[in-house]
Order: structure tokens, then C-alpha cells, then sequence
């Protein structure tokens, strides 16, 4: 057989291909996010409950399109212009409200869907360009996004009168127990 300095070059070699087949290939066509028309903005596949996973074991959007007129089917949901530093949450807005669409912003609170910017002049969707690999950028970090949507909930609740316990958490959103969260 093979001894000394040639027995350790193959399992060196062999060690490197099972790095590079553990490490490197699941990373590279992961997808944690898809664009949902006709805004293009992004939507988390990897939330086991916004994107459950189908009978391939892939993660299939509860929605497939959002406008003004979706009606969310859990509340809030995320989505994401990659160009903005935080996710929107998007909820409905009551009936007796007028029952728009609404997303949380960490600068102007709570706006009718959608933000101008995603509106041309006459109305219609301007889709956002998206960056080359979109799909691949990472998930929502739970340290931060844990208090934006207990802050965004809150204000929700406090506005539109809807109780806290009907709204989905960071943990819920993520997929976590409850316990699961960081303390901060």
C-alpha cells in the first residue's frame, strides 16, 4: 500500500474534496430569496412558515405575487428591496380602515403599500433592478430583526386594534421556538 509522504497526500486530498462537497456546494445554490412581481421585491424562502416546503422538499412562497390589493394569508410577512437596510413587514389594514395593503418602515412607521418609489407616474408597478445573485444574499440577521418586528407589531396593534397574539413573531417568522430567541 501506499506509506509515508503519498498515504498523506491522498488523505489530505480526500479530506479537501469532502470540504469542498460538505461546504462548498450546498452554499453555492442556495436560495434564500425570490422575487415576487410586479415590484420585484424579495421574499424569504428561507421562513419555514412564509415559504413551507412542498413535496420536493423545496420552499414555495405563500404568495406569488404582491400589490396593493394581496390579501396576506399570516400577518405580518417580510419582504426585502436589497437596496433598503431593513425588511418591510407588511400587514393587512383592517376593513373598517380601508383594507390596504400596509408595510412598517423603521423611518416612517406604517404607509399604505407601496412606497412611491415603486410607482411610476401614472400608478403602474416600477419594478426594482436587482442585484446580480440576489437569491443567494443571506437571511435576515435574528439579533436585529427580533426587536424590529416586536416594535412594528406593537404599533400595529396600537393603531388598527388588533391583538398582539394574532400576529406572527421574529421566532414564528424564522421558524424558532419562542425560546429559541436571544436574549437582548
Amino acid at each position: 500500500m501506499f506509506r509515508g509522504k503519498e498515504s498523506l497526500k491522498i488523505r489530505i486530498f480526500f479530506i479537501l474534496i469532502l470540504f469542498i462537497l460538505v461546504t462548498g456546494i450546498p452554499s453555492a445554490h442556495a436560495q434564500y430569496w425570490e422575487a415576487l412581481p410586479p415590484y420585484n421585491l424579495l421574499w424569504p424562502l428561507w421562513s419555514p412558515l412564509l415559504s413551507p416546503l412542498n413535496t420536493m422538499a423545496e420552499p414555495i412562497p405563500l404568495l406569488s405575487s404582491l400589490d396593493q390589493t394581496t390579501l396576506l394569508p399570516v400577518q405580518p410577512v417580510l419582504v426585502w428591496d436589497p437596496a433598503q437596510q431593513y425588511p418591510w413587514l407588511l400587514y393587512n389594514m383592517p376593513d373598517v380602515f380601508g383594507g390596504a395593503l400596509i408595510y412598517y418602515d423603521t423611518f416612517y412607521g406604517l404607509n399604505v403599500f407601496p412606497p412611491p418609489y415603486l410607482l411610476d407616474g401614472t400608478g403602474l408597478p416600477l419594478p426594482i433592478t436587482l442585484p446580480v445573485g440576489f437569491a443567494g444574499l443571506p437571511p435576515t440577521g435574528l439579533n436585529a430583526f427580533a426587536p424590529y418586528v416586536s416594535i412594528a407589531n406593537y404599533i400595529f396593534s396600537d393603531i388598527y386594534n388588533v391583538g398582539l397574539l394574532t400576529l406572527l413573531t421574529a421566532a414564528d417568522i424564522w421558524g424558532l421556538p419562542a425560546s429559541g430567541l436571544p436574549v437582548l
